[in-house]
């Protein structure tokens, strides 16, 4: 009876920690915008919120070296919109560039508490 009752209150626990895990942030609807460092100077961007959800990222203004930055600027964006969130991997080659655009992203994200 004892082991009974253990098993259910560890499952139970179990349920709870996933149930916990699985929340996703909400944010208030409206865009925000937000500035990090990159590898050259400040990138900006625009963080659109619809639905409590991250809608769109838009880079308005970067001095990143053209090309080279290309799949930062390309990638990153769209990862954070798939994976609603800001922390996301780095695009190998342009880590600085994929740095930056997560911090500016994550600033315009603090402003949607």
């Amino acid at each position: 009876m004892k082991k009974k009752w253990i098993i259910v209150a560890v499952s139970m626990c179990m349920m709870l920690f996933a149930m916990g895990c699985t929340s996703t942030p909400e944010w208030k609807d409206g865009t925000y915008e937000g500035v990090a460092e990159g590898l050259q100077d400040g990138i900006k961007v625009a963080v659109t919120v619809s639905g409590g959800k991250i809608s769109d990222v838009e880079i308005v203004e970067h001095n990143e070296s053209p090309g080279v930055s290309d799949p930062a600027l390309e990638k990153i964006p769209a990862a954070i919109i798939e994976e609603q969130s800001y922390e996301v991997d780095a695009i190998s080659g342009v880590t600085y560039t994929s740095d930056g655009i997560m911090k500016a992203v994550e600033e315009a994200l603090n402003q949607a508490k």
